[in-house]
């Protein structure tokens, strides 16, 4: 049987992946401040629950904190640390400052020596946190098309059996997985995402996804 998958976020890629997750045989649950805000989405999606952080915590094997990374300390302390202990948590999240870009890069509020992701693993010390989801556009998150080819997913984190778990899922999802190692990888994953949406705000191309050659 699937593990029980608690989503947390109510924008466009919580939603994206809560459906990718009820697709591939998961139950899903989604936690938000305001269920009302996933009205429409769950008359769509009757499979899927919703209730608050900490409802959708505590029914989850895994937990997927799909929300921005501005948002992501305090939304973790309202899902309940206690919630989240010996839990997977893919963590999809990039700390991307409220401003403009500059000329197409977005701006971090974290240093080239320190993720965001390190800093949740250290707030939820017996959470298993696994980066994923975060350097490609929710909707190439599930099962994307380009022309037969698997795009790569890098991944992160330091629990070995947690990165087998989320590897199986993105195995699902139509990802080709590269595990990059521990946690202090996601300082060079997190930049993806910069790198990711250049095209995209300089010159409107969004329908692009990395890909790892080897020889």
């Amino acid at each position: 049987m699937a593990d029980k998958v608690a989503v947390l976020g109510s924008g466009s890629v919580a939603q994206v992946l809560a459906a990718g997750f009820v697709k591939h045989g998961y139950e899903v649950k989604m936690g938000t401040r305001d269920t009302s805000k996933l009205k429409e989405f769950l008359s769509k999606e009757p499979r899927i629950t919703a209730g608050s952080f900490a409802e959708a915590a505590a029914f989850g094997q895994i937990v997927v904190l799909a929300v921005k990374g501005n948002a992501a300390k305090q939304v973790l302390s309202q899902a309940g640390i206690s919630n989240l202990s010996g839990k997977v948590v893919i963590d999809p999240t990039n700390p991307i400052e409220e401003v403009p870009p500059e000329n197409g890069v977005l701006k971090f509020f974290t240093t080239i020596n320190r993720s965001l992701m390190e800093d949740l693993q250290a707030i939820a010390t017996d959470a298993y946190f696994v980066k994923a989801f975060s350097m490609i556009g929710g909707h190439f998150m599930v099962n994307p098309d380009f022309g037969g080819q698997k795009p790569t997913m890098f991944i992160c984190g330091n629990n070995p059996d947690a990165k087998s778990k989320v590897r199986t899922i993105l195995d699902q999802f139509g990802f080709e997985t590269e595990d990059m190692g521990e946690a202090q990888s996601a300082r060079a994953i997190e930049p993806l995402c910069m790198l990711w949406c250049i095209p995209g705000l300089r010159g409107g191309s969004w329908s692009h996804a990395f890909k790892l050659l080897k020889k």
